[in-house]
């Protein structure tokens, strides 16, 4: 069973970092992602950097490559009973055993 990790993402502010980090989990520069992904790596780069401005789209196709999936739940219920909204929670799995066979669909 892999292991799994949770990631509550909060604010789209947290998203460039946390892609970079799955990145470097998954063993790839920039460059092979960007290969992966049929973009040049300056248009990955800027992905990276403005991952909040990327459509839902194309950011499950990165996080599909990566080894990663988004989990959506609810925040816990306060104790008045109301709900305080969604919470947004990205769960990392170990990359794919061979990085070469996940090349995922182009852009």
């Amino acid at each position: 069973m892999a292991c799994m990790h949770e990631f509550p993402v909060r604010n789209p502010d947290q998203l460039p970092a946390l892609l970079q980090s799955f990145r470097k989990a998954a063993g790839l520069t920039q460059a092979e992602t960007a290969l992966r992904l049929g973009v040049t790596q300056q248009t990955y780069s800027a992905l990276e950097r403005n991952a909040s401005k990327v459509s839902a789209e194309r950011l499950l196709l990165l996080l599909n490559l990566l080894g990663v999936e988004v989990v959506l739940h609810a925040k816990p219920t306060s104790n008045t009973g109301t709900n305080t909204g969604t919470n947004t929670g990205v769960r990392a799995a170990e990359p794919p055993a061979d990085p070469a066979d996940n090349h995922g669909p182009t852009w």
